[in-house]
């Protein structure tokens, strides 16, 4: 009968698991903090992503008047592994004022104000897309952007691995072969087209069925002429705001944010009710419905000299997955993203992380 001792002996004397490679499809944080994760195992990990940089929903626009944060505005930290990762970029993260913010009513008066002690809400500069790329930094090369995956399937020579099948920004095509295994950090609905509708991996499509997410417009203006003016800022004393406004749920000056240009900028999110009635309107459209909200709220009846409209068609969670993760082990497929179990950006962050941690 084996005893403990020798068991750990044993552990000890093991060759280690040889390297496996695997694929990461999606560079937002949930993808490059699991793709970092199994690089510093050992392993390689090749991260394909749709967009020119990585990102996700931690995206930033720029401008000629500076950048907008077009999706996060600003994450927290509580857990204390998302702690100890943000520690090791020091300079790149800091507090933002948005503590402060107001709970408005729908005419911009002020309904409730946070108390200071509230846990703190923190930006990286100069935009939220600086930390996922700083993070994807040392993935080099294996970083595959403006690349999106229409296909996984198993691999012409080894049917014990997957294939990947791609279409790049120039309609080119390619095929990635020889992985141990396909992890997918992408929204609910890409990944239930990427597995098949189930025919890859049955348990996982099941379990994301009930998740649903809601849409987002958001819209950024910005207003030259109150630097110019030689003010401030314009309108309201407040830098961020949540707002019962029909239209609007959320107003942030993106000029009082750390390490931002200084031209005061705004950027609204509107209410999930009102996006999704309005998520086939065109972007002209919503930016003059939101423009009438935002003056409204705020009480700034002059026209921005930049506006420009985004819709997130997936932005906030509903109804999660209620699990940190997906992983099967049979088909080799796992899941990650914020959806899994909320919409923050740690969410997201310990989703990629724990993800890494089971295939590993």
């Amino acid at each position: 009968m084996t005893t403990r001792a020798t068991a750990k002996a044993t552990d000890r004397h093991r060759p280690p698991a040889a390297p496996r490679h695997y694929a990461v499809v999606g560079a937002g944080i949930a993808g490059v903090a699991c793709a970092r994760t199994l690089v510093q195992a050992g392993h390689k990990a090749t991260v394909f992503e749709r967009e020119a940089a990585p990102g996700g929903r931690m995206a930033s626009v720029d401008s000629a008047f500076g950048r907008f944060d077009s999706g996060t505005q600003y994450f927290t930290v509580r857990d204390p592994r998302f702690a100890l990762a943000l520690e090791a970029t020091p300079n790149l993260c800091r507090p933002w004022s948005a503590n402060l913010v107001r709970v408005l009513d729908a005419h911009g008066r002020v309904a409730e104000a946070a108390l200071p002690g509230h846990e703190s809400h923190w930006v990286a500069q100069p935009g939220m897309d600086a930390l996922v790329a700083h993070w994807a930094a040392p993935l080099g090369d294996s970083l595959v952007v403006d690349t999106q995956v229409t296909q996984i399937e198993p691999d012409a020579l080894d049917p014990k691995r997957w294939q990947l099948r791609t279409a790049g920004e120039d309609d080119s095509q390619h095929v990635y072969s020889g992985f141990d295994a396909v992890l997918l950090a992408v929204p609910p609905s890409r990944t239930r087209v990427l597995l098949g509708d189930g025919k890859l991996s049955a348990s996982i499509s099941q379990k994301i069925e009930p998740v649903r997410i809601a849409p987002c417009w958001t819209l950024m203006i910005a207003f030259p002429q109150a630097n110019q003016a030689n003010m401030s800022h314009l309108g309201p004393q407040w830098n961020a705001a949540r707002s019962t406004h029909h239209r609007v749920a959320w107003l942030a000056r993106e000029s009082s944010k750390p390490g931002r240009e200084r031209v005061e900028r705004w950027t609204l999110q509107a209410s999930a009710a009102w996006s999704q009635e309005h998520l086939r309107d065109d972007a002209a459209r919503v930016e003059a419905k939101l423009l009438r909200a935002f003056a409204e709220i705020t009480g700034i009846h002059a026209a921005p000299t930049h506006a420009q409209a985004r819709c997130w068609n997936e932005a906030q969670t509903q109804v999660p997955v209620g699990k940190s993760h997906l992983w099967d082990a049979k088909a080799r497929i796992g899941v990650a993203g914020d959806w899994c179990t909320g919409h923050r950006v740690e969410d997201a962050f310990l989703s990629g992380l724990s993800l890494a941690l089971a295939v590993i």
